[in-house]
């Protein structure tokens, strides 16, 4: 008895784990959108969402020509020159930063093949309320390759 209740629990929280540790929009503030570049150091092309440990300079600093660049269209309504304006730059100064994609067929859709460890990458997004917590940026435009994608939803 004491058995299979030990292998129900373990189940159980087997079940509950990916679902606890997975956060929602939610969780990120997007009132601020924080702009990172640097190379990407590990690469994981998986669902629920791709991700990427990215590795930013000692003195990162925002683009002359970032409020100019231009982003595509997302069948979501997402206002990417507004964020370009408002970006900034992290107050914490974490060189490591993991980066949260889109799910792959989302990514399959924008033509975005998989990114490889030394691949230059930048990335504009939304990180935890005060940036708080781990150094986690949830993509909402990805620049790689001279291209950007969005990653709230498909191209329009």
């Amino acid at each position: 008895m004491i058995q299979r209740r030990r292998l129900f629990v373990a189940g159980s929280l087997g079940l509950a784990l990916p679902a606890w540790a997975h956060h929602g929009w939610s969780s990120f503030d997007q009132d601020r959108p924080l702009y990172l570049e640097g190379r990407a150091t590990k690469v994981m092309w998986r669902n629920p969402h791709g991700e990427l440990e990215l590795e930013l300079p000692e003195n990162p600093v925002l683009p002359p020509d970032l409020k100019q660049r231009a982003l595509p269209r997302q069948s979501a309504a997402v206002d990417g020159p507004a964020l370009l304006a408002k970006a900034q730059l992290p107050t914490r100064r974490d060189r490591k930063w993991m980066i949260e994609l889109a799910p792959l067929t989302r990514l399959q859709a924008w033509g975005l093949d998989e990114i490889k460890p030394g691949t230059p990458v930048a990335a504009l997004g939304f990180t935890f309320t005060g940036e708080k917590g781990d150094p986690v940026l949830r993509a909402e435009y990805l620049f790689v390759g001279g291209k950007a994608y969005g990653l709230r939803s498909s191209p329009a």
